[in-house]
């Protein structure tokens, strides 16, 4: 695989299923972060998580 491969294109489920297996793919990785990320908040902060509500009305 050289270093410009990329630019001819190909077979995204081939690459996928050779080159790339079993890696992580971005967006399962990107996933894992963000479950992580809030697991770890709403243990950290509990009910406490989050933003205050805003209680001025728009209408004023």
């Amino acid at each position: 695989m050289g270093a410009f491969d990329w630019l001819r294109g190909g077979n995204d489920s081939e690459l996928a299923s050779t080159t790339y297996a079993g890696r992580e793919s971005a967006s399962d990785e990107a996933s894992r972060r963000r479950r992580a990320a809030h697991r770890n908040r709403v243990q950290r902060d509990g009910d406490r998580a989050g933003m205050k509500p805003d209680r001025r009305s728009n209408w004023t």
